[in-house]
């Protein structure tokens, strides 16, 4: 069970106290910085009461809590919040509770959206993004991410070690829009088939040895990689100076051919290691290659060297 909660609440006269259509970021910015006592403005004590009990609601009368998932942390200032006393009293309420990001710094795990990292955050993090360009029910946006699309965000996301919130808009009546429901249910298809490599897996290469994504199992001796785009015969991985078992297609279980070109093994510089991946066994939406070792990865990721002995 989780909540979704919106911290900041425009709607409410002591949050907001101006007229509704004088209300923007930068006119709620100047009546917070015109209160000559801050934090202590009446207005905002009263709101931050309202605040706190709507919050004790939701932890007092719904039995056990797996997340609180907040919002709107970023108007007024943290000194306003008085956050770390209020990640305190949730987990009195919820000592179980996870709490997202969203809580000035003192939440359990960061919540990028939108805009897929390049970099993984630090610590536990969860990409945010929707299947449209709007969060909530719009019936003029059509503008759909592919199913394509959606796979290849899925893919980087957890090959960086993150989690994917896709998110749904319901329609006033709560039904979901048959074009929403058509895209949940063809990525489930997909990750029904590639299970494998989604469930129980870790992030999988650094970034620059293979031109996808990847995850790895638990022990470290098989490697998943996302291809994408259509290959000219071949993929390519550099790094891996194991021994590779078995390269072969999950899914439909062929075996693959593997060679490596290059490298020093003498002195475990590793060549780079190609795949054949025939065009037959290309997934339209992500093909995913399975390589298994008979020990946990080893990978090189130095800057090269000069081999002295040849």
């Amino acid at each position: 069970v989780g909540f979704y909660f919106s911290h900041l609440d425009w709607s409410h006269p002591d949050y907001a106290p101006i007229p509704p259509n004088h209300r923007t970021g930068a006119t709620m910015k100047d009546i917070y910085n015109s209160w000559p006592d801050g934090p202590q403005n009446p207005h905002w004590q009263r709101f931050l009461a309202f605040h706190r009990s709507q919050l004790h609601e939701l932890c007092a009368n719904y039995g056990p809590l797996d997340l609180l998932w907040f919002d709107g942390d970023w108007q007024p200032g943290p000194e306003y919040w008085q956050m770390g006393d209020l990640r305190n009293q949730l987990q009195a309420w919820q000592p179980n509770v996870i709490l997202n990001g969203r809580l000035a710094g003192h939440g359990d795990y960061v919540t990028p959206e939108q805009g897929l990292p390049i970099v993984p955050p630090a610590g536990p993090w969860e990409f945010c993004v929707t299947l449209n360009d709007s969060w909530g029910y719009q019936p003029q946006d059509h503008n759909y991410k592919s199913l394509r699309q959606i796979v290849r965000l899925f893919a980087e996301c957890i090959g960086m070690g993150g989690n994917l919130l896709l998110d749904v808009g319901p329609k006033p009546d709560g039904t979901i829009p048959p074009e929403q429901i058509a895209l949940l249910e063809s990525l489930g298809a997909w990750i029904h088939q590639h299970e494998e490599a989604i469930y129980p897996t870790t992030a999988g290469l650094p970034a620059g040895l293979f031109y996808g994504a990847s995850t790895l199992s638990q022990d470290r001796k098989t490697l998943y990689l996302f291809t994408f785009d259509r290959p000219w015969e071949e993929i390519a991985v550099k790094g891996i100076r194991n021994p590779v078992k078995r390269a072969s297609i999950l899914g439909s279980g062929r075996a693959l051919k593997t060679y490596k070109r290059g490298g020093a093994p003498w002195v475990n510089v590793p060549g780079v290691l190609w795949l054949e991946l025939p065009e037959a066994e290309l997934d339209p939406n992500a093909t995913v290659v399975k390589l298994e070792f008979d020990e946990p990865l080893d990978l090189y990721t130095g800057s090269g060297i000069s081999i002295q002995a040849n």
